[in-house]
């Protein structure tokens, strides 16, 4: 593992911190005004799908669906924190090719969209925390920072191919062109076939498939609301995200999001060992198995000095990163990563 010197934390840091310098504006956040109908279907179907499923669950109930369920949950949850979050939108660790299909894989079946839309979305929020350019700024709403901001054509995600760094990776682009297919074919047919094995199909399908989906779908959109409105700016006054650890429990350790704004580059959640952060005890184990290298950390010193500056007040209506662009976040390189 590699931890950062504080001068180098500095340098990261100025690129997503205002430098007295005009700026080209962002671009606003939404394309356009008008309602994208097939993500309302998707989210629909898949939401009706978990309430069927609720019902099944306690009219059929089966144990073996029920862990499958579970089970899948837990791999999908830690292919949102490690893979789409850590290694691919912020780039913290480098992985083997097989640690990178594994998450790609786990990541479709939460049926939030590719690795390299999601990256694109999420490197807009930090671009432009609570500007005009991030996607789900909490200052228009928790209803628009939890799932309104979905229902509309996002400016960012509309051309992934200008994240170069991501799409330079075969894997990556192989996973957003075939998106729809990898999706249901890991998300619902999957669940399926295993509890075919047992009898339960319909269970594998509504319970396993649309519940985990849907109750997955809802924690991570409290990352975007509340890990935004509710807790303590440890680690920045002037940001609005926050550390709250029932947030983090819900959310595989992504509810400590004052230091995640702190430090975007550093791939735990927190670094208090003993915070509730299943993404960094996996990325460390496979870091000591050789899976991954190049993993990033912010220095003791930068963290101890971002606390000391953190002071108790209002937060502010923006905490921006002077509109860079977020196809130009800090990145680590994607050499050897061609597959």
């Amino acid at each position: 593992m590699s931890t950062t010197s504080p001068a180098t934390d500095r340098r990261v840091e100025r690129l997503a911190r205002p430098t007295g310098r005009s700026a080209p504006p962002p671009s606003p956040a939404v394309a356009d005004d008008r309602i994208c109908w097939t993500t309302v279907a998707g989210l629909s179907v898949i939401h009706l799908g978990a309430a069927v499923g609720v019902v099944w669950m306690f009219a059929r109930p089966s144990w073996a669906t029920l862990v499958l369920a579970v089970t899948l949950y837990a791999v999908c949850g830690l292919s949102m924190t490690a893979g789409y979050h850590r290694l691919f939108a912020h780039r913290t660790y480098r992985a083997t090719a097989p640690v990178r299909w594994a998450l790609l894989l786990g990541g479709a079946a939460m049926f939030q969209n590719s690795a390299l839309s999601w990256s694109a979305d999420h490197r807009a929020h930090h671009a432009d925390t609570d500007g005009v350019g991030d996607p789900h700024a909490i200052t228009r709403g928790a209803y628009h920072a939890h799932l309104g901001w979905l229902l509309r054509r996002r400016t960012a995600s509309a051309d992934v191919s200008r994240l170069g760094d991501l799409w330079a990776i075969r894997s990556i682009r192989l996973q957003h062109r075939w998106y729809a297919v990898i999706a249901i074919g890991t998300g619902l047919v999957l669940p399926m076939a295993l509890a075919w094995t047992w009898g339960d199909v319909w269970g594998g399908l509504f319970v396993a498939g649309f519940l985990r989906a849907g109750v997955m779908m809802q924690t991570t959109f409290c990352i975007n609301s509340l890990a935004h409105l509710v807790g303590t700016r440890r680690y920045d006054a002037r940001s609005t995200a926050r550390d709250f650890t029932p947030t983090a429990l819900i959310t595989f350790g992504e509810g400590y999001h004052s230091f995640h704004h702190r430090f975007p580059f550093d791939y735990r959640s927190s670094p208090i060992w003993w915070h509730y952060d299943p993404n960094k005890w996996l990325v460390w184990s496979l870091a000591r198995a050789h899976l991954v290298d190049t993993v990033r950390t912010a220095s003791p010193g930068s963290i101890a000095r971002a606390v000391a500056g953190a002071r108790p007040g209002p937060a502010p209506p923006t905490a921006r990163a002077a509109g860079r662009d977020a196809t130009h976040l800090p990145v680590a390189s994607s050499a050897g990563e061609g597959e």
